[in-house]
């Protein structure tokens, strides 16, 4: 029997579940390594950061990656290289559930070079990963040596059948009204993100504390763990960065007054505002020598955002004002338009204070359906939602290259926000794409995308339950004095210096979807119940707003928008659609100028019959119908002849289905030669269906049984 290497800690879950944490294992030349197992699933995390920090660095440079290995599952990569590639967004979007988990832990003077990998190197069946990312990664910190205000754990909750389930399997997870992972410490939550069905904003605080009992026990069995690695003890030091007491301590006695001055002008104008604070900056370091400019100019510049951070929170807890003089409910100005593209399907302006959103919507078929082949995850999304952030938004110059991580995660969270309300099955026959393009940025424009998807989607016609909205809410907070001022539809700005990003979506009827940052400690449930309420006001307002350009789909869909019409035909008749070689659709799709898509489902076959002329549809759907129908004896068809040989002709009485006319079943009088009835190759001809062979299905036809019957001549007595 081989020794057993490495430490162990089991996690109880309940339900039969248990999570495994192991270290010492795998992975030794790392800083820290953990593999962490539920079921048949695996993942490995790893954690490396250098041992000094670069100088004039001024921020954590963390960089978290999460991997899914294809031969962890059985299967081989796709694509022609056959090997794992660049990231799928579903890679990316659990990269950035962990980054966001992690980030608010290290202390502020940590700032050293950290990369966290976690892959995915064994996959169950029915096992979600994505739950299991954060645990992996803080325990491979809490085992190693580098500073870290942890532990902190992910799990996944979620409400099936009124009950809450903590990392449920995928299967149980098809009907849950309720799926958020949510990432927190032995004290506090940090991060929440997910999706909802329309719930109450109560449902959604009680699975965070659901959720939260989980996340404590794990954290606990992280503490444990890291207790019994001697590396972990003692922890890396870094050297302080540079500091001047004295220099902070003269400019916060000269700019803290005027920084507080300009907030309480309540500029409006982004621009403006950042230009007014920018002057001051500017004057102080007029005010310096040149050699001062060099030496302390990359310190002036950081303790200036510092006291002109601290100088616009006092003034908004202060006055419960904002930096743009609104109240903290408050929702900016909104104006809206809908089919502005005379060419799309489906178009919406939505616009915010200085936040502006132009969406559209394509209408598409099965061939449009994004094909989902990932290491644990395949399938096809038949909804999908693109967000493009260009730096013109911005008024910035930046290079535009691949789309980025935080495109991809608000692109996601806004198409989780309207997924909820989209029609299911034949009530949409379609394949959706919404994609949309920010040309105006000043906070919130994950939550725009969401108002003006909505929008585009009632102008496109689709079908959808009812509108949705979207709010970005914010926080202020002073620890010391106990005051805060929760913001609704927060600005750039304070999304920046403030201590809490709650983004809330949903119906008149409850919320569809949420993301939450939280950056300080101890945030109590009852102020997060506040926020959730104060959002609930002004997602209805938002609502309201919307509603007066738009409050529903419209009865049809826009004239240059291509007819879908779905039939439902036994799974044996697929083949006879298709034909030898595809012959038949081929000639039909020619004929009628539609596109026909044919998908085997279960024991049936979905055709779907695409064209922007009815006639077109309506030509397809009675071919196929006939190609479906069987034949009934005795019926009379008006068939076509096929081909002619010496003892008869064949004749297709429905699509694809032929029968033999024999030579002495076309006419009465007696025919020498099939030539001497006068009928060709290619013309219609009325027949009988006399008899269908059982064995073999052979079709008998007759012409002469629908013809009058001539008496025949008497014979003479020789």
């Amino acid at each position: 029997m081989s020794k057993q290497i490495g430490i162990q800690k089991k996690i109880e879950l309940g339900d039969g579940k248990v999570i495994t944490l192991e270290t010492g294992k795998l992975a030794k030349q790392a800083d820290g390594s953990v593999v962490v197992r539920m079921g048949d699933t695996m993942l490995l995390a790893t954690v490396v950061a250098r041992s000094e920090v670069k100088e004039g660095q001024s921020f954590l440079p963390l960089s978290v990656d999460y991997q899914e290995k294809y031969a962890a599952a059985g299967r081989f990569p796709g694509g022609f290289f056959k090997r794992e590639a660049r990231p799928s967004e579903h890679e990316i979007l659990i990269s950035r559930l962990v980054d966001r988990a992690l980030r608010p832990m290290f202390p502020d003077y940590y700032q050293a070079d950290t990369q966290v990998l976690i892959s995915l190197i064994s996959a169950g069946k029915d096992t979600m990963p994505d739950a299991l990312a954060g645990l992996a990664a803080s325990a491979a910190l809490s085992v190693s040596d580098i500073p870290f205000n942890g532990p902190i754990s992910e799990v996944r909750i979620a409400r099936i059948d009124d009950a809450f389930v903590v990392n449920p399997g995928m299967k149980e997870l098809e009907s849950a009204d309720i799926d958020l992972i949510v990432a927190g410490t032995l004290d506090n939550i940090v991060m929440v993100e997910g999706e909802m069905k329309e719930v109450s904003e109560s449902d959604l605080l009680e699975a965070i504390k659901e959720a939260h009992v989980a996340i404590k026990i794990q954290c606990q069995a992280q503490i444990d763990l890291a207790d019994e690695v001697e590396k972990s003890k003692t922890k890396r030091e870094y050297p302080p960065q540079d500091a001047d007491e004295d220099l902070y301590k003269e400019m916060h006695d000269g700019l803290y007054q005027k920084l507080y001055d300009i907030a309480s002008q309540c500029i409006s104008d982004k621009h403006l505002r950042r230009e007014t604070f920018d002057n001051v900056l500017a004057e102080y370091m007029e005010g310096l020598s040149e050699e001062e400019q060099e030496e302390k100019g990359g310190l002036v510049k950081s303790y200036f955002g510092d006291i002109q951070k601290k100088a616009i929170r006092h003034f908004v807890l202060d006055h419960k004002k904002r930096i743009d003089g609104r109240q903290p409910d408050e929702i900016r100005d909104i104006w809206t338009e809908v089919n502005y593209l005379p060419a799309a399907h489906g178009s919406a302006i939505f616009t915010r204070g200085e936040t502006q959103s132009l969406t559209t919507v394509t209408l598409g078929t099965k061939l449009d359906e994004q094909t989902i082949d990932g290491a644990v995850i395949e399938g096809k999304s038949k909804f999908l939602l693109h967000y493009n952030f260009p730096p013109f938004s911005t008024g910035e110059v930046k290079m535009m290259r691949f789309t980025s991580r935080r495109e991809i995660g608000h692109g996601n969270l806004a198409m989780r926000a309207l997924k909820p309300v989209l029609p299911n099955g034949n009530d949409n026959p379609y394949t959706v794409r919404v994609v949309s393009d920010i040309l105006e940025s000043n906070g919130s424009s994950s939550m725009a995308t969401v108002c003006a998807g909505t929008m585009a989607l009632m102008d496109a016609g689709v079908k959808i339950a009812r509108p949705v909205s979207g709010i970005a809410m914010g926080m202020i907070a002073d620890p010391e004095t106990g005051k805060y001022a929760i913001l609704s539809d927060i600005l750039g700005d304070e999304d920046h210096l403030g201590d809490m990003d709650f983004k809330v979506t949903g119906t008149a009827d409850g919320i569809t979807a949420c993301q939450m940052d939280i950056k300080i400690d101890g945030l109590r449930y009852e102020v997060l119940e506040e926020a959730l309420a104060q959002a609930r006001s002004g997602r209805l307002h938002i609502l309201a707003e919307m509603e007066k350009t738009i409050a529903e789909p419209r009865a049809d869909y826009k004239p240059h928008v291509p007819r879908i019409v779905k039939l439902t035909v036994p799974k044996e008749f697929i083949g006879a659609i298709i034909g030898p070689g595809g012959k038949v659709i081929q000639e039909l799709q020619k004929e009628s100028g539609s596109t026909i898509v044919i998908e085997e489902v279960g024991d049936y076959g979905v055709v779907d019959i695409v064209s922007e002329n009815k006639d077109s549809i309506d030509f397809v759907v009675d071919r196929i119908k006939g190609i479906i129908a069987v034949p009934e004896i005795g019926q009379v068809y008006q068939g076509k002849i096929k081909s002619i040989v010496p003892f008869g002709m064949f004749v297709e009485i429905l699509p694809g289905k032929e029968g033999l006319l024999h030579i002495s079943e076309i006419e009465w009088r007696r025919l020498e030669k099939v030539e001497d009835s006068g009928f060709k190759v290619g013309e219609e001809i009325e027949v009988k269906l006399l008899d269908v062979d059982k064995k073999t299905g052979k079709l008998k036809l007759s012409r002469k049984a629908l013809l009058p019957r001539q008496d025949r001549p008497h014979r003479q007595n020789s």
